[in-house]
């Protein structure tokens, strides 16, 4: 029961109307919640496995690292980093996920093989220019990915938040205030009718 509130018929009616309206927005809200939820778990999943993948190639590259400064030395690594050309950039774009931006990350390595003469250079040189070109980009899709969870994570919230004040708040207190005016309506017509009645029975006396 609702205290306070005039029972007429528009009241009635525009009650109806946000009654309705607020089911509707919830039934969508928790249609996105549910597709969000799945979402949220698949790029998870894929993010754990794309943080590993990346993690070993990282090892990879610096075990690799470790090796061909063993095998020509620091400064002659140092001198041959001056003779690698390879570009890195990133390109940022953006695409929309159920209402949430979310990044489109790529890594674009240009390079132009080859650096120095292959005869007087260990293999663990090439071994490490390669496994970090592929830790790049991998670490491009990893930092999409982990955006991507946050932002997603972040709606995900707040269309739980929205879902229960409407489950718990707004579609309680709407239906409680037609039940309240549909009474008292009900009630009024009925006083009306007995009114009604005895003022004809009256005038019959009369």
């Amino acid at each position: 029961m609702i205290a306070g509130i005039i029972a007429t018929k528009a009241n009635l009616l525009r009650n109806k109307k946000t009654l309705a309206l607020a089911r509707e927005g919830y039934s969508l809200l928790d249609e996105k919640r549910a597709i969000l939820m799945n979402e949220l778990s698949s790029v998870a999943q894929a993010t754990d496995h794309l943080q590993r993948e990346t993690f070993v190639i990282l090892e990879e590259a610096y075990e690799n690292l470790e090796k061909a400064v063993v095998a020509v030395g620091k400064r002659g690594l140092e001198s041959l980093s001056f003779s690698v050309d390879i570009k890195n950039e990133l390109s940022i774009s953006q695409r929309r996920l159920m209402g949430v931006n979310v990044p489109v990350i790529k890594a674009q390595i240009k390079e132009n093989p080859p650096y120095f003469s292959g005869g007087r250079v260990s293999f663990y040189v090439d071994e490490t220019i390669v496994k970090f070109r592929q830790a790049l980009e991998l670490l491009s899709g990893l930092s999409q990915r982990k955006i991507e969870l946050l932002r997603l994570a972040r709606e995900l919230q707040r269309t739980i938040r929205k879902v229960n004040a409407l489950e718990k708040i707004y579609i309680p207190y709407y239906r409680d205030a037609v039940k309240t005016i549909s009474d008292r309506l009900d009630e009024e017509s009925r006083e009306a009718f007995l009114m009604l009645k005895l003022i004809k029975e009256k005038l019959n006396v009369d």
